[in-house]
């Protein structure tokens, strides 16, 4: 079974940043694309940012020149950097990889910004 764990969120206030880190396990993970998808209260999960096995990136037009999507394939984990963080980008963060045709999740980890 694959398993996702992300780590790294928390509170920050507006203009800080943060670093969400995703280990992966039990896959081949340096042929895998991995995204980092996120949640806010009361509204659908949204792609934040897609990193594939070549490194070529993707990204939510609201976090452009923001966020950066990141992977090490020595240690099978992505990273998610958040600069200049805003309220609005207060939600659960969830980790995401694709493995025969099937979509793992992590349990996700919690960004609150404050203003």
């Amino acid at each position: 079974q694959v398993q996702l764990v992300e780590s790294g969120g928390g509170l920050v206030q507006a203009g800080g940043s943060l670093r969400l880190s995703c280990a992966a396990s039990r896959i081949i993970f340096s042929i895998n694309a991995m995204g980092w998808y996120r949640q806010a209260p009361g509204k659908q999960r949204e792609l934040v940012a897609v990193i594939d096995s070549g490194r070529n990136t993707n990204y939510a037009d609201s976090v452009k020149g923001r966020f950066t999507i990141s992977r090490d394939n020595a240690k099978n984990t992505t990273y998610l950097q958040m600069n200049s963080l805003k309220p609005e980008d207060t939600a659960v963060y969830y980790c995401n990889t694709k493995v025969g045709g099937m979509n793992y999740w992590g349990k996700g980890t919690l960004v609150t910004v404050s203003s």
